[in-house]
């Protein structure tokens, strides 16, 4: 089966039938590999789907010349794991559910939903007074929570250069905070 074609397909007239091929052989090895990884089969469930879905909405930047399509595909599933470990270890650091509430949890008080917003507009406040650079690493890596090597991909620059403006902006955004506090 020609992987690479069946991704060209999808990108170039979202063929349905391309798609199904595609899912139906790697979705299954994805779940597999997710659980030789450590993650629970609901986990490893929902990378194999996120990993589909993103092959479905990215496949125009599918480049057969840099990878091989399993490669590719499975390069997707491992960042979606590594972004569920991370998140999981985020989550008990601090003492709480990996799972996300839907709803802020009615028992806070006003103030302190008053303080939150309020540290919001400070910090995005903060991160307009950064250069463009800057705050588009800090936006990509703290808000959309994407790994340092998918900005560097994503953005055309080396990944020392990413984590070196990762590490600038926090400096400045320090520095900004401290000013106003």
């Amino acid at each position: 089966m020609d992987w690479a074609d069946l991704i060209g397909r999808v990108a170039s007239v979202g063929d349905g039938e391309a798609f199904r091929l595609l899912f139906e052989h790697f979705a299954p090895r994805i779940k597999g590999l997710m659980l030789k990884g450590g993650c629970s089969p609901d986990e490893a469930e929902e990378i194999a789907q996120s990993t589909m879905i993103a092959v479905w909405r990215k496949a125009h930047q599918f480049d057969p010349a840099t990878a091989g399509a399993p490669a590719w595909i499975f390069t997707i599933a491992r960042n979606l794991r590594i972004d569920l470990f991370r998140h999981r270890a985020r989550a008990e650091r601090l003492g709480t559910s990996a799972e996300l509430p839907d709803a802020p949890d009615q028992a806070e008080g006003a103030d302190i939903l008053i303080s939150r917003g309020q540290d919001a507009a400070r910090i995005a406040s903060a991160i307009k007074q950064l250069s463009a650079e800057q705050s588009t690493v800090v936006r990509l890596s703290f808000i959309e929570e994407r790994p340092h090597p998918e900005i560097a991909s994503a953005l055309g620059i080396p990944l020392g250069t990413v984590k070196s403006r990762i590490r600038l902006a926090m400096n400045r955004l320090r520095d900004i905070l401290d000013e106003e506090a």
